[in-house]
Formats: structure tokens, C-alpha cells, sequence
């Protein structure tokens, strides 16, 4: 169990630094604890979203994490396929290039404690209004 939370506070911390290179200048991160749900995480600005989709972020992201282990909560106008069981085809950059194409679109980033939400690692939830 140590080397599970371990393995994955290190993996918190090597996709934050991920999501930081990718969004350039110091950016105010909107933190987001949910210690409830057993997860915690960033909510990202219009401009920071921008940035993480365009930037190294998400490569770098999935080259720690598999697609297998990433969670998308996607927004209800998504144009991106969804199966008749909610899994998702897309790759990380396209979950959050997505909201980053819509004038206010945000992603939120929550990282779940291990054993949690059916052994995903990272959810990336979708938001835009327009």
C-alpha cells in the first residue's frame, strides 16, 4: 500500500510539473480537494487550458499514465465518440484541445487516490458554455 501512494504522489507530482511546462508562465491554478471522493486536483483558466492542449503536457502525461487509467467527463455537446459503455476514443490532447477551441472553455484535472474510481488515476472533466 506505501508504494501505491508513493507511486502515486509521485505521479501528482510529475503531471503537475507536466501541466505547468505546458501552460508557460506562472499561472494561477485553481485547486480542487474533494478528500470525500478520495481525489484532488487543479481547475484550469481559459488561457491555461489554451496552453496545456497545445503544449508537451499531455504527452507527457500519458507516457506515465495509460489511456486505460485516464477517466474523461466529457461536456454533453462533445463531439468526440462515445461508446454504448461510456468509453471514450480520443487521446488525452483531444479531451482537452476540445474545451481549449470553445471561447470559454476550462478542463478540470483531479488525481483519485489509488484503489479509487475503478483504479483511474486521473479524470479530466470538460466545461464551455457557448
Amino acid at each position: 500500500m506505501r508504494v501505491a501512494i508513493t507511486r502515486t504522489v509521485a505521479l501528482v507530482a510529475l503531471c503537475a510539473a507536466a501541466v505547468g511546462m505546458g501552460s508557460g508562465t506562472a499561472a494561477a491554478l485553481d485547486p480542487v480537494v474533494q478528500l470525500d471522493q478520495g481525489r484532488a486536483g487543479v481547475r484550469l483558466s481559459h488561457s491555461e487550458t489554451v496552453a496545456v492542449a497545445s503544449g508537451p503536457a499531455p504527452a507527457l502525461i500519458t507516457m506515465f499514465v495509460p489511456l486505460t487509467k485516464i477517466g474523461a467527463g466529457l461536456h454533453p455537446e462533445t463531439e468526440i465518440y462515445r461508446d454504448q459503455y461510456g468509453g471514450v476514443y480520443a487521446s488525452l490532447r483531444q479531451v482537452i484541445a476540445e474545451p481549449a477551441a470553445h471561447p470559454d472553455g476550462t478542463i478540470t484535472l483531479l488525481f483519485n487516490a489509488p484503489g479509487t474510481r475503478g483504479g483511474r488515476v486521473m479524470d479530466v472533466y470538460q466545461h464551455w458554455t457557448n
